[in-house]
């Protein structure tokens, strides 16, 4: 892969393959009639009043830096994608079509922490990642603690380049090894979803986010667009087909509090305002619970139950440096807290209370995690029910896998 500068046109392009199935504009209207049923009330402009906040570099030089996770050490867990390789599975299995497509595979993506005064040591490396045609990067995504045990959501499979590793949940030994508990490359390809993108679609899913609840994994995976639940032996089920009730929405952050709520990044072109945040309840019937964002993601929440949402850019595009934060308060108002992030990628709450990003996820490899202090007093864990509301301002009541269901 091409270490020089690389021009923002060139940015623009890498970003635009994050979900392969990106390239149709009419997706934004195919499902227009069906975003229109939302919450009229959960529409609140920016007040643009937000706290003063400090954004410093707490870990520089990360290269592809996605899903953040604190572990039970104190440390911040930070999955990279890595730099993909120069492997071909062509003639092996299908591929995935141009532009997006073929990749080329290798072992660059790793897991790293950073203690709590910024110093950078490796979990485990030489994990599966992928570059496709257009240059963008792949590979380890999202990361989670089941109580000392680590566990990250990997993008892989044989027409990502890596034949040997599917896109699965993979558990972290002790030792430094990792074994697969989830074949997640097996269930797409077995339980495929009602609306796939046929014009550009990735036989291996684009695995995205991942988050832990009541000892579950719920993983968001984003170009057949879909939201499973995975247990820690392995068993995978779908908890609602996005494609199904919303068209090609691409969803790509997950959060929970009471109730799981899924932001999508939409099809390029970005559209300003066209992303939207669903409320998905555990049976999964789900709505629109808020629009007007742009390229989300990223969900968080505070102590105070208040939403942050990371938007990777804003306006048409998308566009280097426009990316923010946007958090949402009881009333529903909206401030901007952070902005001039260059395609942030992923952020999460430290027990310490301040916001921690993903910065320079896409685009040239010389990303970073920036820490924002001044937001909270403190943070809960929200990938655990430890709540008895229900998060609805609307108050409208409401390497082996065991099995595939």
């Amino acid at each position: 892969m091409k270490k020089n500068r690389i021009t923002n046109f060139v940015l623009v392009l890498l970003f635009v393959s994050l979900v392969s199935s990106c390239k149709k504009d009419n997706a934004l209207t195919n499902a227009s009639d069906k975003n229109n049923q939302i919450d009229q009330t959960n529409q609140s402009v920016l007040k643009n009043s937000a706290p003063i906040v400090a954004t410093t570099v707490f870990a520089p030089g990360i290269a592809f830096p996605r899903g953040l996770k604190f572990g039970p050490d104190g440390y911040l867990y930070v999955a990279v994608a890595g730099f993909g390789g120069t492997f071909s599975t062509a003639g092996q299995c299908t591929q995935v079509i141009p532009p997006i497509g073929p990749y080329l595979g290798g072992n660059t993506g790793k897991i790293v922490k950073i203690s709590p005064k910024g110093v950078v040591s490796t979990v485990v490396d030489n994990l599966p990642s992928q570059v496709n045609a257009m240059g963008f990067t792949s590979g380890v995504a999202a990361l989670e603690f089941i109580g000392n045990t680590l566990y990250a959501l990997m993008d892989a499979g044989c027409s990502h380049g890596n034949p040997d590793y599917p896109s699965s949940v993979i558990r972290i030994n002790k030792n430094g090894t990792w074994t697969v508990i989830a074949d997640l490359s097996a269930f797409y390809q077995t339980h495929p979803v009602v609306a796939p993108e046929e014009d550009d679609f990735e036989p291996d899913g684009d695995s995205y986010s991942m988050i832990n609840v009541k000892g579950d994994f719920y993983v968001i995976e984003a170009n057949h667009g879909q939201m499973l639940k995975v247990t820690p032996k392995g068993k995978v089920t779908r908890i609602l087909d996005f494609s199904a009730k919303y068209g090609h929405i691409v969803p790509t952050a997950i959060a929970y509090n009471d109730n799981f709520f899924v932001g999508n990044l939409r099809t390029f072109p970005l559209v300003e305002g066209s992303s939207n945040i669903y409320k998905v309840k555990p049976s999964g019937e789900s709505k629109i619970w808020a629009t007007g964002f742009t390229g989300i993601l990223g969900i968080a929440f505070d102590a105070e139950d208040q939403m942050y949402v990371l938007e990777t850019s804003q306006g048409p595009g998308p566009t280097p440096m426009t990316g923010r934060v946007v958090r949402i308060d009881e009333k529903m108002n909206r401030d901007i807290i952070v902005d001039n992030l260059f395609f942030p990628t992923g952020m999460t709450f430290g027990p310490d209370g301040n916001l921690y990003i993903s910065n320079t996820g896409f685009g040239p490899p010389t990303g970073s995690i920036v820490k924002v202090t001044g937001i909270s007093s403190g943070h809960e864990d929200h990938d655990h029910d430890h709540h008895n509301h229900d998060h609805d301002h609307d108050h409208d009541h409401d390497h082996h896998h065991d099995d595939h269901n």
